[in-house]
């Protein structure tokens, strides 16, 4: 008999908020949702939840009687439910309430607060959160795609195999109704609180694989559980001049699981180093040695420096050359094609010179290639020959010493 007395009693404060709600929906003012529930805009959510509970029960109807309680009630109960969903928080804190009823009624819940489900379930009556349930998916998974500069260069077009867990064929077979699961994962129970009050706790269940279905285990229909492994054959499109640490994406590719989309798999581009040339963003770099005894014997006509200091042992030679030497050199590029530079005016020691249209391809729609950056690096041998030593101190016009 008390249980049933407490039911009516319950119900009747129930129908007293839906009249509420109903009279709330059509005819009152905006609100500040955030002075509603009493907090600042910039409250965490675990403030603004301590606010509505602390709010929600100062206005609960089974415990004020006073006149407009229930409509407080209801208002609350809505801000609540707007403040603790991310999508709905944006828009009311961009456009107002305005806003948001114009977002609900694009989207088919016309303008709606919330839904009744949400208001029984505050009286412990079952139901779910009339929130929009966003759809879940497993995570991402990112390999590491080792590339050379050539296929940057050229661009290429790679075959894989990937193996990945893929739902098991009859995996709706083995799936069983259950109320308390509310989406992959997630177990809400009802908790009674106080007399008349009805929380509702969320727990962590991976048994729960979409709302009110649960996974039976020992299920015959998939005697290896949820999943199964798959092999399946991609093929990368590597553009030209892609950049390291960008992805080759494909989308719902990652492993599958019952009540989510599959994640993403990203291929992230590694390059490796080469040989010779190094790349920074679309341009090339590369080092060229000249080496001293035939740069010195060979058409030598200027020199920007004098020796300084000249002893046995060269390598602590302190000099820095110009040179006029009007020599040409050879390069291999990435892709194999050969070009030659010449160089007719002065080369100094660490010289950089710059070859346009020699660096990697352009990305972005720019089209064109970037620029090739030659240094000269002058290489200084360890030791000279007899002849050698001669041409040096004719070239230097004076008798020099005798010991090198």
């Amino acid at each position: 008999m008390i249980s049933t007395r407490r039911q009516s009693h319950r119900l009747s404060a129930l129908l007293q908020t839906l009249s509420a709600l109903l009279i709330f929906s059509s005819i009152h003012a905006a609100q500040d949702f955030y002075k509603l529930l009493g907090v600042s805009r910039s409250a965490s959510q675990k403030e603004i939840k301590k606010a509505y509970r602390s709010k929600s029960l100062e206005f609960h109807p089974d415990k004020n009687k006073e006149e407009g309680a229930a409509e407080k009630f209801a208002e609350i109960a809505y801000a609540y439910e707007v403040l603790t969903d991310e999508e709905k928080k944006q828009i009311y804190d961009r456009h107002g309430e305005e806003g948001l009823k114009q977002h609900e009624q694009r989207s088919g819940q016309g303008g709606g607060h919330g839904g009744f489900e949400d208001i029984f379930s505050h009286f412990g009556f079952g139901g779910h959160s009339g929130r929009r349930q966003r759809e879940q998916t497993t995570p991402n998974v990112d390999i590491p795609l080792r590339v050379t500069l050539k296929q940057l260069y050229l661009g290429d077009t790679i075959e894989v195999e990937y193996i990945r867990q893929t739902l098991c064929v009859n995996w709706q077979e083995c799936m069983k109704n259950n109320q308390d699961c509310q989406g992959p994962g997630i177990k809400v129970r009802m908790q009674q609180i106080a007399p008349g009050f009805v929380q509702q706790v969320q727990q962590r269940d991976e048994r729960c694989v979409a709302r009110g279905k649960m996974w039976r285990s020992g299920c015959r229909e998939c005697p290896n559980g949820q999943t199964q492994p798959e092999k399946i054959d991609l093929t990368i499109d590597l553009q030209k001049g892609m950049y390291p640490g960008e992805s080759v994406t494909f989308e719902g590719v990652a492993d599958e699981k019952p009540g989510m989309n599959a994640g993403d798999l990203n291929f992230v581009i590694v390059q490796v180093n080469h040989e010779h040339y190094h790349r920074d963003g679309d341009h090339l770099y590369v080092t060229m040695e000249i080496p001293l005894v035939d740069a010195l014997v060979s058409r030598i006509r200027s020199f920007r420096r004098a020796l300084i200091e000249f002893r046995r042992n060269l390598t602590m030679l302190i000099i820095c050359f110009s040179f006029k030497t009007g020599f040409s050199h050879e390069f291999t590029h990435l892709d194999g094609h050969k070009f030659t530079i010449n160089v007719d005016g002065v080369t100094e020691c660490d010289h950089v010179m710059r070859v346009s249209g020699k660096g990697m391809p352009r990305r972005g729609g720019r089209g064109g290639y970037g620029d090739l950056f030659i240094t000269f690096d002058v290489d200084f041998p360890d030791a000279l020959t007899k002849e050698q030593r001669k041409q040096i101190r004719n070239i230097l016009g004076g008798r020099g010493s005798e010991e090198l």
